[in-house]
Parts: C-alpha cells; sequence; structure tokens
C-alpha cells in the first residue's frame, strides 16, 4: 500500500494495521525462536553482540534439541558466553520446546550452580521468555533457585561438586556441566 493510500485511511483503520503488523512479527519471531537457538539468544538477552563462535555453539545445541548430537564440549577462553549459553540461555531454551525435560546442572560449586538455577528460573518467568514460550510455565510451589520444576513436570536441579544427586534423573543430553577455564 502506497504511502499516500495509508494518510488517506482513517486513524482506527491505521491502528488496527499496525496492531495486525505487531502481531504478525510478533507470531513470526515466536516461532524463529522456538526453533532456532540464535533468534531465542536475540529475544531474551537484550544487546546480544553475535559472533561467529556463538552461531557454531547455536548449530550444535539445535543439532542437540533434535536428537543428532549426544554430547558437546564447549572448550574457550572465558568471557566468550559459554556460560550464558550451557547453563543459562540453553536450559531455558530446552525447557521451552519440552516442558517435561529433567536436567541437572553441575558446576564447581554448588553457589554456582545455584546462581545459575536462579537466571535460568528467572528468565523462564519473564514476559520475554512467554512471548516465546507462553505454554512452559513454572511449578507454582516448587521455586527454589537451584530446585525448581516446570507445570508439564520438568525439572531442574542444581548441584556442586561432592553435592548428592543421587534419585534425580536427568534426560540424558542435557546433563549440563560447566567447568572453569583458564586462559594460558
Amino acid at each position: 500500500m502506497s504511502t499516500t493510500a495509508l494518510e488517506a485511511l482513517p486513524e482506527e483503520v491505521l491502528k488496527e494495521i499496525l496492531s495486525l503488523k505487531e502481531a504478525e512479527i510478533r507470531l513470526e519471531t515466536r516461532e524463529k525462536a522456538q526453533d532456532q537457538f540464535m533468534p531465542f539468544v536475540h529475544h531474551v538477552y537484550d544487546n546480544f553482540i553475535e559472533g561467529q563462535h556463538h552461531r557454531i555453539i547455536a548449530e550444535k545445541l539445535e543439532r542437540i534439541a533434535r536428537g543428532e548430537l549426544k554430547r558437546l564440549i564447549v572448550n574457550m577462553p572465558p568471557r566468550h558466553s559459554k556460560s550464558e549459553f550451557a547453563s543459562y540461555l540453553m536450559p531455558a531454551w530446552f525447557l521451552g520446546r519440552n516442558p517435561k525435560l529433567k536436567i541437572i546442572q553441575a558446576t564447581h560449586n554448588t553457589e554456582l550452580a545455584v546462581r545459575f538455577g536462579r537466571k535460568v528460573r528467572d528468565l523462564m518467568g519473564s514476559e520475554n521468555y512467554h512471548d516465546i514460550f507462553p505454554e512452559t510455565l513454572l511449578k507454582s510451589d516448587d521455586k527454589a533457585a537451584g530446585r525448581w520444576g516446570t507445570a508439564a513436570g520438568g525439572e531442574y536441579f542444581a548441584a556442586g561438586v561432592g553435592a548428592a544427586v543421587t534419585g534425580r534423573g536427568a534426560d540424558p543430553s542435557l546433563l549440563t556441566t560447566r567447568t572453569l577455564s583458564k586462559t594460558h
């Protein structure tokens, strides 16, 4: 539609057109972010600066989500988004795609694992997250930072070295661990 034709329309019609266009953009964003990791990252992580290494990791995480890849080791220097991807954004994205998953987050200490658990839980409770995964809800009575669940029966459990995980189950491809990387 030309600019001249748009200018001739009544204001309420223009508002309706704008509203429909915004709804279309939201739907396209939701569909991309549900299926592809990087659109999800850009939607929930303000001002994320994407690099080639992020695209490579995202492609591997998508392969894990589709069941094509069973194991992944990410080894990069500090401050390259390993933890943000593997310990924060990936669990939230996976649970959005399948809210029945059981995830164990294991790190070198419990405090760090619980901190990531809090970040994942808080992200999953946010409006930005629900734009993408409106059906994935947190269980209302089970929201401890390091141990919480989804309304669909999924679970998130954070553990550090030496913590007991006996009796806890995790979906095999979703056991996430975090190790310290050091530059030499």
